[in-house]
């Protein structure tokens, strides 16, 4: 059953910027667009495992930091090589200067 966790606050995220959130075992990542919005992805790039926090985040995309892949952090679609697996996503919502997500 999914269940909404929070990550962190709205503030400890810059616009165009990414952070790790560790859980349960697991590693997601979560966003900050230029338009204000939240987004969350799992954490580790889908082609060899590298935490994408460490990545560079333009726009609406992620570039991982090891072989240069991009994924659009909105949809978790695979935009370039040698990326070919998309990220899984989860929904994000805001209440109280907090972030939370659904996993």
């Amino acid at each position: 059953m999914a269940k909404w966790v929070a990550a962190c606050a709205t503030d400890d995220i810059e616009v165009e910027e990414v952070i790790r959130f560790d859980h349960d075992g697991r590693t997601f990542a979560i966003y900050r667009s230029p338009e204000d919005e939240y987004f969350c992805t799992d954490g580790l790039c889908t082609h060899e495992k590298v935490h994408l926090a460490d990545g560079l985040v333009m726009e609406h995309s992620i570039e991982c930091p090891k072989h240069n892949g991009v994924f659009d952090y909105r949809t978790g679609e695979a935009m370039r090589a040698p990326v070919c697996v998309n990220l899984k996503t989860y929904p994000v919502k805001t209440e109280n200067s907090r972030v939370f997500i659904q996993i």
